[in-house]
C-alpha cells in the first residue's frame, strides 16, 4: 500500500540485454576457473529466445543489482560467502586461476552511476546485523543487504533484529533500509 505498489520495476529488454553483456566481459587476460566457463557461454545466449524461461536466479538478481547501479542507487552486500554465493550460484567476485587475480563485474559495470560493495563477513551474525543495521540508517540511500547463509543463521542475530531494525520505526522513527535475505 506504500511507496513499493508505485515504484515501477519493470526494464526494458535491451537493456537487459546490455547489461548482460557488460556483466559477462572480462578485463584482458582475466580467465575465469573452468567451472565457470560453460555456465557463462549459456548466459550469453538467454535473451535469443525472449519469450523463453532463460534466466535463473543469480542471472536475474545480478542483472537487478545491475539495473539498480545503473539509476545511480549504491548497493552494499554482506554476509557469509556472499561473494561466491550460498550454493556457488551467485560468483560476483571472479578469481582468475592462473595469477589469483580477482574482478567484480558489477563494480566495473559501465552503465553504473553508483558505487557497488560486497564483503563476505564472519560467522558473526550478531556483530555483522548490527554493524549492518547502523550503516543502513546512515546511508539511508544506500541498498544495504544482509544475506544469511542458512536460515538456522539468522538466530544468531534475533537480538539485534529484535531490539533495533523491528522496533526502530515505531521506537525512534527510523526507516533503516536494510534487507535481509
Amino acid at each position: 500500500s506504500g511507496a513499493a505498489a508505485k515504484v515501477k520495476t519493470g526494464v526494458a529488454l535491451d537493456r537487459l540485454v546490455e547489461l548482460n553483456t557488460a556483466l559477462l566481459s572480462l578485463p584482458e587476460g582475466f580467465a575465469v576457473h573452468k567451472k565457470l566457463v560453460r555456465g557463462r557461454e549459456k548466459r550469453a545466449q538467454i535473451f535469443a529466445e525472449p519469450g523463453e524461461r532463460t534466466v535463473d536466479w543469480a542471472t536475474a538478481e545480478d542483472l537487478a543489482y545491475a539495473s539498480i547501479l545503473s539509476e545511480g542507487t549504491s548497493i552494499r552486500l554482506t554476509g557469509e560467502d556472499v561473494e561466491r554465493g550460498t550454493f556457488s550460484h551467485r560468483h560476483a567476485v571472479l578469481h582468475d586461476p592462473g595469477t589469483g587475480a580477482t574482478y567484480t563485474p558489477l563494480q566495473a559495470l559501465p552503465q553504473a552511476r553508483a558505487a557497488f560493495e560486497i564483503h563476505n563477513s564472519p560467522l558473526t551474525e550478531l556483530a555483522t546485523i548490527g554493524y549492518e543495521f547502523g550503516y543502513s540508517v546512515q546511508e539511508p540511500s544506500r541498498l544495504v543487504i544482509w544475506e544469511a547463509q542458512y536460515g538456522d543463521f539468522i538466530n544468531g542475530a534475533q537480538m539485534i533484529l529484535d531490539e533495533f531494525l523491528l522496533s526502530a520505526r515505531s521506537k525512534w522513527g527510523q526507516r533503516p533500509s536494510l534487507v535481509l535475505l
